[in-house]
């Protein structure tokens, strides 16, 4: 009689297993930042339930019965933080759950920002690629703890995607390097650059505070047309989830060329669908129309 030993195919289901496509970790994402972020360590491993799509601006968003029901089930949530997702309580309370919710941005230095006259921390961290780098390494640390049998999966994406980041952040200096310090002044639709601003020597004019549900006074407008205008400020920005009326208003009363889109809340659906295509995308936009 033959006899079959157990291990070689023990080993043979272990492969099986590996190479079926199925995930180890569900996660739940509530930025599309997040996303790309989960889906760059992640890789085969995790499945992704974006519960924000490109597009959507996170300042005004409200989840669904369905997205609490994703929520619920997801092995860990991932939100940018800082004050950024203003409806992060109601859903940890109707999903009824509050351990597996991964605040990405605890690595990260925070900016503080006057807001209609009281400090808040700026939620737009992401604009600095060095930022990027330390919630990568976080989120590979929860990723490993939550699925340690992994570990030396996640590990090995994580090298990856930091020499990707590493490259973007050596472009992005010296693409920057190609504008006069004097020229880095960036008219916005609202305040969403300013860790972007810290790291290339640019200073931001808002045209609204932190959230796009602000309006901007007509006060303020006219501040920002006397700067542009006693500066020489060459070109204004608006963004992609944003109506574009009040930047369109300032370079008609000014002489300024609208730049281009911005993409400041998240990523885009065809263009800008990856942090490394929104951040090349942004820096050669504001560079170029500001020459």
């Amino acid at each position: 009689m033959k006899i079959i030993h157990p291990l070689p195919l023990l080993l043979a289901a272990l492969l099986l297993g590996s190479s079926s496509g199925r995930a180890d970790l569900t996660v739940a994402s509530l930025s599309t930042i997040t996303t790309d972020l989960a889906k760059n360590i992640g890789g085969t491993h995790v499945k992704i339930e974006a519960i924000i799509k490109p597009g959507i601006d996170p300042h005004e968003f409200e989840p669904t019965p369905s997205d609490v029901k994703k929520v619920a089930k997801a092995d860990l949530v991932l939100f940018t933080g800082k004050g950024m997702e203003g409806f992060l309580t109601k859903l940890e309370e109707a999903a009824g759950v509050t351990g597996k919710f991964v605040n990405v941005s605890e690595a990260v230095p925070t900016l503080m920002m006057t807001d209609e006259g009281r400090k808040v921390e700026d939620p737009h961290w992401w604009h600095s690629v060095e930022n990027m780098k330390r919630a990568t390494r976080l989120v590979t640390d929860r990723f490993e703890q939550a699925d340690p049998a992994n570990r030396g999966y996640y590990t090995g994406r994580e090298k990856e995607y930091l020499t990707s980041l590493n490259e973007l952040q050596r472009w992005s200096r010296v693409k920057v390097a190609e504008l006069p310090s004097s020229r880095r002044k960036l008219v916005t639709s609202h305040d969403a650059l300013q860790y972007f601003a810290r790291d290339y020597g640019f200073t931001i004019l808002p045209v609204k505070g932190i959230s796009t549900a602000e309006e901007a006074s007509s006060q303020h407008v006219k501040e920002i047309i006397g700067v542009i205008r006693s500066q020489g400020v060459k070109a204004v920005f608006f963004e992609n989830i944003e109506n574009s009326r009040a930047v369109n208003q300032i370079a008609a009363e000014t002489g300024a060329r609208t730049g281009g889109v911005l993409y400041s809340d998240g990523l885009g659906d065809t263009e800008a669908s990856t942090y490394d295509s929104m951040m090349r995308h942004n820096v050669n936009t504001i560079v170029d129309g500001l020459k």
